[in-house]
């Protein structure tokens, strides 16, 4: 077989010649996100709903530096960051397993136990407890959280959950819970609010 033969899309868009600047297209956006929450469940329509929104924007972005690693990425204002929606479809993976405290998976969670996995099956090292999670990460105000943001509960921040959107968080809440959503309006005062 000759070898200037192109085998696939991929390969035809590899040897397509490019300028020094590249779209953030959506399919760059849609990879980790789409592929990872579709594939390992039917995505709740919350979700659904807030990933599309939140894809819709990054689509929009402005034009960056083709060699620009995903971590380099500036997003648009309100949409939070990829890292974080990366970790919220993570998380959406583990959702009805049983909430155990201490519990760091794969079969069963605490709070900040699931936050860390999902963080780092992001990229992202996180602390082990709630409380050092609440330090860590870029401060944001709670009328500005977007999804994929982490969210930690009462003064003592001894909760914590990835903001889902539409007023839901997604969570390891308490024993006879399922790992999952729960709606802002049925958890503690929160504490703040971080993103990563």
């Amino acid at each position: 077989m000759d070898a200037s033969v192109v085998t696939s899309r991929g390969d035809a868009d590899a040897a397509a010649p490019r300028g020094g600047r590249a779209r953030f297209g959506t399919a760059l956006a849609t990879t980790g996100l789409l592929v990872a929450v579709a594939s390992a469940m039917v995505v709740p329509p919350l979700l659904a709903h807030s990933t599309a929104d939140q894809l819709d924007r990054l689509s929009e972005s402005d034009e960056v530096e083709e060699s620009a690693a995903p971590s380099e990425i500036t997003l648009p204002e309100g949409v939070g960051s990829s890292a974080g929606l990366r970790a919220l479809a993570a998380a959406y993976t583990q959702a009805g397993k049983p909430y155990s405290w201490g519990g760091t998976g794969p079969d069963a969670w605490d709070c900040s136990g699931l936050v860390q996995w999902a963080f780092g099956q992001a990229g992202v090292d996180l602390p082990r407890v709630s409380e050092d999670q609440a330090l860590a990460g870029e401060p944001i105000p709670v009328e500005a959280m977007a999804p994929g943001d982490v969210i930690t509960f009462r003064d003592a921040a001894d909760h914590v959950g990835i903001y889902a959107g539409f007023g839901q968080v997604f969570n390891a809440y308490d024993e006879d819970v399922p790992i999952g959503l729960t709606g802002l309006a049925d958890l503690p005062p929160i504490h703040n609010v971080q993103r990563f």
